[in-house]
């Protein structure tokens, strides 16, 4: 049905018509945390409540909390799409990954209702470090 964001967590989200109640679930995380709510507003508040109770959790436990997306993932291309990819990373004076990440963020902001749109000057930032 949708997505919410809340300090890098996104979730899933469903309607039930049966019980007229929206239900949503942390997205992309091994742990299992889940939020409801009868409206929009209150599943926002429940999600962010959920995420915070979770982090609470994590810190009581001396858990870190696990995030969804690590920033690093493997792609399995054709051979000649890693042969051409490389030889223009290396015109670029750009490594392979360099490449590879400018290209999925070109991508990205191209593509129709995309969660997070342009990347901010801060995560290029960390990216480059």
């Amino acid at each position: 049905m949708g997505v919410l964001k809340y300090k890098d967590y996104v979730a899933e989200l469903e309607y039930s018509a049966e019980s007229n109640v929206f239900h949503g679930k942390i997205f992309g995380i091994k742990d299992v945390v889940t939020f409801e709510g009868e409206s929009v507003e209150e599943l926002k508040e429940a999600f962010a409540e959920a995420v915070e109770d979770y982090l609470e959790i994590c810190r009581d436990l001396g858990k870190e909390p696990e995030k969804a997306y690590k920033g690093s993932f493997n792609v399995r291309v054709k051979p000649e799409t890693h042969r051409a990819a490389a030889y223009h990373a290396t015109e670029r004076g750009q490594s392979l990954n360099q490449y590879v990440e400018d290209a999925i963020e070109s991508f990205i902001v191209r593509e129709p209702g995309a969660i997070y749109g342009k990347p901010s000057d801060g995560d290029k930032k960390k990216s480059a470090e």
